[in-house]
């Protein structure tokens, strides 16, 4: 037997450095290079674009994801590169920012 995707997910421009799967809401988080972090469900349609505080203020500045998780209460973890957390509700909200001087893994 040969395994066939379920879905192919699209919109990223650059590659994909993070990713994570919640299947008890039935979503797939993913991260690129370049930013956003997208939110697709498991069928494969794009449901929303999470931007960086950053970049929602200035269009030019690129923050890059390095970890993404989800919860199965609708939350959205993204611990960004230089440093910064936010949590995004899965309808694209921002909760929450903090920023550590500590590197996490």
């Amino acid at each position: 037997d040969f395994a066939t995707p379920r879905a192919v997910l699209t919109g990223h421009d650059y590659e994909i450095t993070c990713a994570a799967i919640c299947a008890e809401l039935g979503l797939v988080i993913s991260g690129s290079k370049e930013g956003p972090c997208l939110i697709h469900s498991m069928n494969g349609d794009l449901l929303r674009t999470l931007e960086s505080p950053e970049r929602l203020q200035d269009p030019e500045s690129c923050l890059r994801p390095k970890l993404i998780q989800a919860s199965r209460e609708g939350h959205c973890v993204i611990y960004y590169e230089n440093g910064l957390f936010c949590v995004f509700s899965v309808n694209g909200r921002l909760q929450a920012t903090m920023e550590t001087d500590d590197k996490i893994r």
